[in-house]
């Protein structure tokens, strides 16, 4: 094998690793597009119900 078949090999390659990952980037950008958004108000529900402060001792 030449040099030249070599570098053409390694750019052929990336070219393909570099296509892999751009349709990597539009799946992402597709399925963030469709995912459903978080309720108005923008609240988490996760930790809706926490209240910041200090937080009343526990009873036993």
């Amino acid at each position: 094998m030449t040099v030249t078949f070599n570098k053409r090999q390694k750019e052929r390659a990336r070219q393909e690793r570099n296509q892999e990952k751009e349709a990597r980037r539009e799946e992402r950008k597709r399925l963030k597009a469709e995912r459903p958004k978080g309720e108005e108000g923008g609240l988490d529900p996760d930790i809706a119900h926490i209240i910041p402060g200090p937080q009343p001792p526990l009873e036993h």
